[in-house]
């Protein structure tokens, strides 16, 4: 015999009751409130099911439909943005996790920079090692870029600090993502980058421009440069979780890792929008070449200062 709807309502009360305390509270939920609250959810969906299929009156039914929603909103809403964590993120977990790896990011620096010098010093003594790496086009075209000092007062900060966010970006990406190869794809990005950065200075050194080059890149380098280095010792930390498993399966490991990684990543990011910044709307303003170089000292030094002793407090 179906249950008459007064029955059923009484029955099924106190449970509906208690879902809707556990709604309103505003209080961080602990385990065994977070399990009841889906035992609560699963049971009215049921008792919607059910008063909709015995045909209940219209008011009991939206109200279950209502409480029903509550809840499948709760459980499945994106958490939200707090901006303590991001705070948190800058101020003490970036620089902890870089500190903690400080290994990955010397070899990673390495890997950047020897190459750098040695693409510098074969692109200033031979021509044809340029043209190896680069194409003769390529090479003319940054050649001529830097034979006079850049500027740009024609109102485009915006535009360019777009462009260079998302060439920057896309470097990092693929100094970081292709870790994935157990860590050799971001040797290899590091090793090309840097191969490729030094032969370009080289190649603008040859024609006696290098000084041009050197003030429009001061400002940013520090924080474009070191972002790239961090993104590609991010990515051999999680190549490296993918070998050295332990006692672990390999996405176990990788699981293990993904904290670190991830305040390196995210970090590694926020640098890349600063230095896009800076290059966007400082690097090639009309300001004099020593303010540059002097404010490049400055921010060179706040980067350093930043990763030896941000987030020493507890």
């Amino acid at each position: 015999m179906m249950q008459r709807e007064e029955e059923f309502v009484v029955a099924r009360r106190p449970d509906w009751d208690e879902l809707d305390r556990l709604l309103r509270a505003t209080k961080r939920r602990h385990a065994p409130q977070i399990t009841r609250l889906a035992a609560l959810y699963r049971a009215v969906c049921a008792d919607l099911m059910r008063a909709r299929t015995a045909g209940y009156g219209a008011d009991l039914v939206a109200a279950l439909d209502g409480l029903a929603g509550r809840a499948h909103n709760q459980f499945y809403e994106a958490p939200p943005t707090r901006l303590s964590a991001v705070v948190s993120l800058f101020t003490r977990d970036f620089p902890r996790a870089l500190r903690k790896q400080a290994g990955f990011f010397a070899f990673a620096a390495a890997l950047f920079l020897v190459p750098g010098a040695i693409g510098y010093v074969g692109a200033v003594q031979s021509r044809a090692f340029a043209v190896r790496i680069l194409p003769e086009s390529q090479l003319g075209g940054v050649e001529a870029a830097y034979a006079t000092e850049t500027t740009r007062e024609d109102g485009g900060d915006t535009q360019m600090a777009g462009f260079y966010v998302y060439n920057n970006v896309g470097i990092a990406f693929r100094c970081f993502a292709t870790g994935i190869l157990f860590g050799l794809g971001s040797v290899f990005f590091l090793v090309y980058n840097g191969l490729v950065i030094g032969t370009v200075a080289g190649a603008v050194a040859g024609t006696g421009h290098l000084r041009n080059l050197l003030t429009f890149t001061c400002g940013h380098s520090s924080f474009e440069l070191t972002a790239i280095i961090i993104a590609g010792a991010a990515g051999m930390q999680m190549g490296y979780a993918l070998v050295n498993t332990g006692s672990l399966g390999r996405w176990a490991s990788l699981r293990a890792q993904s904290k670190s990684i991830a305040h390196l990543v995210f970090g590694a990011a926020g640098m890349l929008l600063i230095a896009a910044a800076i290059e966007g709307f400082w690097s090639a303003s009309p300001v004099p070449a020593q303010v540059k170089w002097a404010v490049a000292g400055v921010l060179a030094l706040l980067v350093t200062t930043y990763f030896v002793f941000a987030g020493r407090k507890r």
